[in-house]
């Protein structure tokens, strides 16, 4: 596992959940919630992220269905990680973020926000479980797809 920071996305058509974390520590904190019309919108500021935050490596949120096949969001999904792997030429991981979504709100509930009024740190908060999975369960890591192709 590489050292130093790294960022974590939770990705979606509308909206980007986003979470830092320590990897030395296995860590992981909500960061921001990316809203933008446009992918030219969006990957400016994921780099101004990068650029802030110099993370040592990149992880994607990878959604299955719940016995793990893949569907039309895990091809964007993937689609998205290579393009940000190619962009900032930073490695790359995906994490299974099967019920990320459920347990975000959860989380939110225990802390007495209403899920439906603090959607967008939902998203933030699914970064944050995704880069957990990550760090702390080796079977939850996906290995990277030969190509966002192939999972179509």
């Amino acid at each position: 596992m590489p050292e130093g920071t790294v960022l974590a996305f939770d990705f979606g058509l509308k909206r980007i959940g986003v979470a830092t974390g320590e990897s030395l520590l296995g860590s992981a904190h909500p960061l921001t919630v990316i809203e933008a019309e446009s992918n030219d919108e969006r990957l400016a500021a994921i780099s101004r992220l990068i650029a802030e935050w110099q993370p040592c490596l990149l992880v994607v949120g990878l959604p299955v269905h719940v016995d793990g096949t893949a569907h039309e969001t895990t091809r964007l999904a993937a689609k998205f990680g290579e393009g940000l792997q190619q962009r900032f030429q930073l490695p790359l991981s995906y994490a299974d973020e099967r019920l990320t979504s459920r347990d975000a709100a959860a989380r939110l509930r225990e802390t007495g926000r209403d899920s439906r009024a603090a959607k967008p740190l939902l998203d933030a908060v699914a970064a944050q479980l995704i880069l957990e999975t990550w760090f702390e369960s080796p079977a939850h890591v996906i290995p990277a797809p030969r190509s966002a192709a192939a999972l179509a």
